[in-house]
């Protein structure tokens, strides 16, 4: 019996320690080999992260030379490293509102810092009330203590107790927020968060007018809009936070994952002038009590210059909406496959293909024998809900777009039976 020490995230143990672990061994570009040799498409980007593909020489040496000079230090108070500095630079040039970039260790601490600062903000003009958090079904902002609560997919918020107060509106109504905003008072609300397109809850487009729609509601009754562009940013729906396909100024946005392309770990949360303007107006002021040990941590950030610099340099954060046509098209060619159910895609380099209702109601591990059928035959897929999730490396081409599509084919084969 295989067994193994590494408590895995969202895993089922049981089956994982009896069955032995998929353990990957090398990556380069839009590949990845396990330790038997064997080749797969990473048609994922790892968790949603490898924007500019595996095995960059250009990040690692980067690193590597950060590592020769200092590899961190403590970003408290004044202090700062130089690779630090100049990625803020970087971002706050490319933002779609005048901001300041606070930086943390990755997507779910991101979430939480854009949380107490919500709040925070409102306490510092005199609205202490103004703690009420809105969210949508289907959401996912990250697994902290904040983010859990936020999050719109039952299993993930099930079996902790009492959380955070949130309210929920359905993820495609416009008019859900605003009935909620009427029935509990805008002098009880901090923010309102949305994700450009909805990942983790099943890839969900937002339909036409809803970003919006939803952002001018939160300017009508004075509600801070967040977005959690950390699976969207950096190229993912073709531009640098995702946010700006849509003619919308957030108050703040949250991101990381692509920032890195994965190669170590960062986030941060891009914080709009407004919301910033009371901690840095005048010495003596008020403090966000909030910070990571490794916020800003000077490694992490060079990698993060590195990919950004190859981000701009190979034309990739304009791919994400050139290829986006070609991944969804992709994908519809199996919609009329009898084991098939809803596809959904079409705004950046990211789709989904539900499994049938019916087949899924007799079967409940039709979802996972797609998606291993899919890896046997050398492709790497995310089983999420009812369907399967794609959002391959933006350097992919229409014939791994190909790839993706027989070895979805095979898997909808074995799910039919």
């Amino acid at each position: 019996m295989a067994d193994t020490r590494f408590w895995h995230p969202f895993a089922d143990m049981g089956a994982v320690s009896r069955g032995g672990e998929f353990v990957i061994d090398r990556g380069e570009d839009v590949w990845v080999w396990d330790v038997d040799g064997r080749r797969y498409l990473d048609a994922t980007a790892s968790l949603w992260y490898a924007n500019v593909g595996h095995g960059r020489p250009e990040i690692a040496a980067a690193v590597a030379a950060q590592l020769g000079k200092i590899e961190a230090y403590s970003a408290f108070g004044d202090f700062a490293c130089a690779p630090t500095v100049e990625l803020c630079e970087i971002l706050a040039a490319h933002t779609p509102m005048p901001s300041r970039v606070f930086l943390t260790s990755g997507g779910g601490d991101s979430i939480d810092a854009a949380t107490k600062l919500a709040r925070r903000y409102w306490f510092e003009l005199g609205q202490p009330d103004r703690t009420l958090l809105i969210s949508r079904t289907a959401g996912y902002h990250g697994t902290h203590g904040y983010g859990t609560a936020l999050g719109g997919i039952p299993v993930n918020r099930a079996g902790f107790g009492p959380q955070i107060e949130t309210e929920q509106i359905p993820h495609d109504s416009v008019e859900a927020l605003e009935a909620t905003i009427n029935r509990v008072g805008a002098e009880r609300i901090a923010a309102f968060f949305v994700e450009p397109v909805i990942g983790a809850g099943g890839v969900r487009p937002p339909g036409p007018r809803y970003i919006e729609g939803v952002a001018a509601i939160c300017e009508r009754h004075d509600i801070l809009l967040v977005v959690d562009s950390v699976i969207c940013a950096f190229g993912r729906l073709g531009t640098w936070f995702g946010i700006e396909r849509w003619d919308v100024r957030p108050d703040m946005i949250t991101f990381a994952k692509g920032v890195t392309s994965g190669y170590l770990p960062l986030g941060g949360v891009i914080v709009s002038d407004r919301i910033a303007e009371p901690f840095f107006k005048e010495p003596g002021g008020p403090i966000f009590r909030q910070g990571a040990t490794y916020a800003g941590h000077a490694t992490c950030c060079a990698a993060g210059v590195a990919n950004l610099g190859i981000l701009e340099r190979e034309g990739l954060i304009a791919r994400g909406a050139e290829m986006e046509g070609a991944l969804h098209d992709a994908l519809l060619a199996l919609a009329d496959h009898p084991a098939a159910g809803e596809v959904r895609g079409g705004t950046g380099t990211l789709a989904a293909i539900d499994v049938d209702p019916q087949l899924l109601e007799r079967d409940p591990g039709a979802v996972a024998r797609v998606a291993m059928t899919a890896r046997k035959a050398g492709v790497l897929v995310r089983p999420l809900g009812t369907g399967i999730a794609v959002s391959p490396p933006l350097t992919a081409t229409t014939e791994h777009f190909e790839l993706i599509t027989q070895a979805l084919a095979a898997g909808l084969d074995a799910a039919a039976g």
